[in-house]
């Protein structure tokens, strides 16, 4: 019987076994689909700028505080899997540049910019004449009106998530980690406080203590733990194209679509926001307004290749932050869930902080902002006091946005 059964095999449920084993547990993950489709897989990979809090400077919230720790551990955990695996998962400061299209869009740019100095990060102010200057691919668009100016994050970074995946997967399984594939747990058995076993279709399985990882699934295998928290699937659609040779140097980002350049002259183009419940696939018109983006930004494309098109869903949470620790109802529960846009880039602190937990070692970091009984930020409640009220990494916010994004005017004129 291992000592720990993870519910989940995506970047959350690899990430938290690869750290359980490296400290001497025996861990076992089942999954239920192959690791190609979990959302983690289809993310493209962006890792904003986590900078030093400033001295004296506004409060960092426990997400952004989090989000900075996962980051300095992904930058040992890449190294890491490099030796282990010999594969380099591409993590590296890329730059991104962000972009305006219409005037209501550049005074958010400039909110945006004012932040990110607040917080410390190097961030340069770009005219239209600055934005030419660091990407001349984008010299059409900004010559029709299409960008007004916009900004520079030089330490926005990417990451290759399915190099990152497999690369988990082997330091896993070279650790002793018993991978369970297409295994789909149907329901949680408790009895007196504990969890005796998950069910299966080959059977039930038992092990010393359980943790569910399942992204967008688990709210409702968490009810059977007393939890009631809310991992509401959020569907990105994602296009992928091959060109000749690549002809960004940085991510390109127009509010929420994004152009992520690679090496290798793949462009990956993103990404939808759809509520659309569990739905993994991709549809016409979301894929041709993708089409339309990368060409209002950098034309015709005449020699570019539409190599593959995939969709991903996001777990999102009612409040903007992670459900990371143990289940009230249970003393051999635990959860990570809820991470929405963050997983991938807080894979690496959730492990570490869950396996602190399990291993009854003091939590590196103070894990209450996180802590799945909290109470939750009640949208009907509040939704009188318009999108200001809403956590803003919260699903409620980034849908609001995404639809005035979608009716922006201003935005309608570059495409």
């Amino acid at each position: 019987m291992p000592d720990c059964c993870i519910i989940g095999g995506g970047i959350i449920g690899l990430s938290i076994a690869r750290e359980l084993a490296g400290r001497g547990l025996s861990v076992q993950v089942l999954t239920r689909d192959a690791v190609r489709d979990t959302a983690s897989w289809a993310a493209a990979g962006i890792f904003p700028p986590t900078p030093t809090p400033i001295v004296g400077g506004p409060a960092v919230s426990a997400g952004d505080a989090f989000t900075a720790w996962s980051d300095r551990l992904h930058r040992q955990w890449s190294l890491e899997l490099l030796t282990e695996t010999g594969i380099d998962n591409g993590l590296a400061a890329c730059g991104g540049l962000h972009v305006a299209a219409g005037a209501a869009a550049l005074e958010r740019l400039r909110a945006e910019w004012l932040a990110w100095q607040c917080k410390g990060a190097r961030c340069e102010w770009l005219d239209t004449t600055g934005v030419v200057a660091c990407e001349p691919a984008l010299t059409g668009a900004a010559g029709q009106g299409g960008i007004l100016g916009g900004y520079l994050l030089p330490d926005e970074m990417q990451i290759r998530p399915p190099r990152h995946l497999e690369a988990l997967k082997r330091s896993c399984r070279d650790r002793g980690v018993e991978i369970v594939p297409t295994t789909d747990v149907r329901s949680i058995e408790v009895r007196a406080g504990r969890i005796e076993g998950v069910t299966t279709p080959s059977g039930v399985r038992t092990a010393g203590c359980y943790c569910l990882a399942a992204g967008a699934w688990s709210e409702g295998l968490a009810m059977s733990l007393g939890l009631q928290i809310q991992t509401r699937p959020i569907r990105g659609q994602i296009l992928l194209l091959r060109l000749p040779q690549q002809i960004l140097k940085r991510v390109i980002n127009l509010g929420l679509e994004y152009l992520v350049p690679r090496e290798d002259g793949r462009l990956l183009v993103g990404s939808t926001l759809e509520d659309a419940g569990f739905d993994t696939s991709t549809t016409p018109e979301a894929i041709q307004r993708l089409l339309v983006f990368v060409h209002s930004l950098l034309g015709d494309l005449p020699d570019a290749v539409q190599e593959q098109v995939w969709a991903g869903l996001r777990p999102g949470s009612v409040d903007g932050r992670p459900f990371i620790g143990k289940t009230p109802a249970c003393t051999n529960g635990f959860v990570a869930a809820g991470h929405f846009r963050a997983g991938l880039h807080q894979s690496t602190g959730t492990a570490v902080l869950l396996a602190d937990m399990i291993t009854d070692c003091t939590p590196s970091v103070d894990p209450s902002a996180f802590d799945p009984a909290r109470p939750l930020f009640d949208v009907d409640a509040n939704s009188n006091n318009g999108s200001s009220a809403r956590p803003p990494d919260s699903v409620a916010a980034y849908l609001a946005r995404a639809a005035a994004e979608a009716s922006d005017e201003s935005k309608n004129v570059l495409r």
